[in-house]
């Protein structure tokens, strides 16, 4: 494999960032989470929303942040995805450990969640996460949201 390195996301990713979510339509995203996921990216840079990017030597390959509500004591997964012809390379093991990895470093969470797809359903049931509730077609026609939560 590539040496890959994770950095937190700066405003010049952001078209990489968007080149990655675009390979994963419809799939694993529908065309209209779009502006949300561009909406996002322009809060990236505060600390309650902390965004990595793991890049390769051809460049940007993944990325995927975190949603802080220290005040309840949470953290969500938010927004991970990796280049659709690099899927099934451990990027995403590694980018779901590395946000894990900091989620954990934050003194007193106590659980993460997340909503995803059931595609991938079973990959954050493998980090221990558990299907609260699930939402058929709740992200688009034929995308079901799979809410999600695991204890720190």
């Amino acid at each position: 494999m590539r040496e890959i390195t994770i950095h937190p996301f700066v405003p010049a990713d952001r078209a990489a960032c968007l080149a990655i979510f675009d390979s994963n339509v419809p799939r694993y995203f529908a065309e209209t989470e779009r502006a949300s996921f561009l909406h996002h990216l322009d809060l990236a840079r505060g600390a309650l929303t902390p965004y990595l990017i793991l890049r390769d030597a051809t460049g940007p390959c993944a990325c995927g942040g975190l949603l802080l509500d220290p005040a309840a004591r949470r953290a969500g997964l938010s927004w991970g995805m990796v280049a659709r012809g690099r899927q099934g390379q451990g990027l995403g093991r590694r980018l779901t450990e590395a946000r894990l990895a900091q989620a954990r470093a934050i003194p007193g969470l106590r659980e993460v969640t997340l909503e995803t797809s059931q595609h991938t359903r079973g990959f954050y049931e493998g980090f221990g996460f558990s299907a609260e509730r699930i939402v058929p077609e709740g992200f688009g026609s034929g995308l079901d949201r799979v809410e999600m939560i695991l204890a720190l």
